[in-house]
């Protein structure tokens, strides 16, 4: 047996006997984590007892649905007297499974196709619209935006049904492009020609794998220090490890390397093999300081679209913001862990320079493209 054999059958023999397990979020590799920390909201997860390889680490999921519960209340708050917020659901193109989404619109709406809308896609594998977008959906909201925020398949604060039904890269993504489909059969004061879409994180790796398999369904679109090549991800964060993370089920298949047919899937869910497929203007910002999605996995996106996508693709790359991976969603929901969740007030924005700048581009860009101002009389 080669060492390399070796190695990899002593780790998957650790997996199987419960020796190595990971959590759902970044705190294992000493990240900052994307949700709130416990004062404004753990999701509740506890180590697990034996599990195998590809079933992941226990789940308390009636926590998981206080938390929601808790989320959806905040937004709640955060909307009145701003917009309108409805939490409804709706089939997802790719099998029927009902989406749970949360829908903002202006509390004054406009007439046939006044609006442009935006599909607003949240980031981690395992996460949900997080309240630190208040003050940036609540901006969207008074520029004349209406606000579409599918929680696909995956996400927590939904059940353990919900939860294992997670396609990391596949049917997630037709959860998100069946909320254009929602908009156009169920908003007729959105024009269906102004549609946008703007993710973080693992929502940004949704955001441009929508844009290039259905190259036409949107306007412009924005991906925030995303996600964009599983093959580079996955040899950094340990291959089994992030396997068992992203892959629960084991629906790709496997790992990069076991078969011609799992390198094929990989490659068609890692948006830098893509990129010629780009026909939209699209935004991208990255940071160096990124311990999550590691400057050395976003750069390749960066370069490939100054090379072969100048004329659609603006790109900026920041040196060393506050918080990394989430420099534009600082607050104190995320810094202070005396923060109350209640408070709107935890999620104000830091307003590090950094954070403002990127938003103020991704605002000037999105208005360029979606023209917010624009009359529906008007072609």
């Amino acid at each position: 047996m080669s060492t390399r054999v070796l190695i990899r059958s002593l780790v998957l023999a650790a997996v199987a006997t419960g020796g190595v397990w990971l959590t759902s979020g970044p705190a294992l590799r000493g990240q900052q984590p994307q949700t709130p920390p416990p004062a404004a909201g753990a999701q509740g997860q506890t180590p697990p007892q034996g599990r195998g390889r590809g079933q992941g680490p226990a789940q308390n999921f009636e926590q998981q649905l206080q938390r929601q519960a808790q989320t959806d209340a905040t937004w709640r708050a955060a909307s009145a007297g701003m917009m309108t917020m409805e939490k409804t659901t709706y089939k997802s193109r790719k099998d029927g499974l009902e989406i749970p989404v949360f829908v903002f619109t202006p509390l004054k709406l406009g007439g046939d196709k006044a609006h442009p809308a935006i599909v607003w896609v949240h980031p981690d594998i395992r996460g949900h619209l997080y309240e630190y977008y208040i003050p940036y959906v609540r901006e969207a909201i008074a520029r004349g935006y209406v606000v579409v925020a599918p929680e696909y398949r995956g996400s927590v604060g939904y059940g353990q049904a919900f939860y294992d039904a997670i396609d990391y890269g596949g049917a997630e993504v037709d959860d998100v492009l069946t909320a254009v489909d929602y908009i156009k059969s169920t908003m007729p004061f959105v024009d269906p020609a102004r549609i946008g879409i703007i993710g973080w994180s693992h929502g940004g790796m949704i955001t441009l794998l929508s844009i290039t398999r259905e190259p036409a369904t949107f306007k412009t679109a924005v991906a925030m220090v995303p996600v964009t090549n599983l093959f580079q991800r996955l040899s950094y964060k340990n291959p089994v490890r992030y396997h068992q993370q992203i892959d629960p089920a084991n629906r790709i298949g496997g790992l990069p390397g076991d078969s011609a047919e799992v390198n094929a899937a990989y490659k068609e869910r890692s948006a830098i093999y893509q990129i010629d497929k780009l026909q939209i203007p699209l935004l991208v910002h990255i940071t160096r300081n990124d311990a999550d999605v590691n400057f050395e996995e976003a750069q390749q996106l960066v370069d490939a679209l100054r090379a072969r996508k100048a004329d659609l693709a603006e790109t900026k790359i920041y040196d060393n913001p506050q918080g990394g991976h989430l420099f534009d969603r600082q607050c104190p929901a995320l810094t202070d862990r005396s923060a109350d969740p209640a408070k709107l007030e935890s999620y104000t924005p830091t307003n590090t320079r950094e954070q403002r700048d990127s938003w103020a581009r991704v605002w000037a860009f999105l208005d360029y493209s979606l023209d917010p101002y624009r009359g529906a009389d008007r072609k």
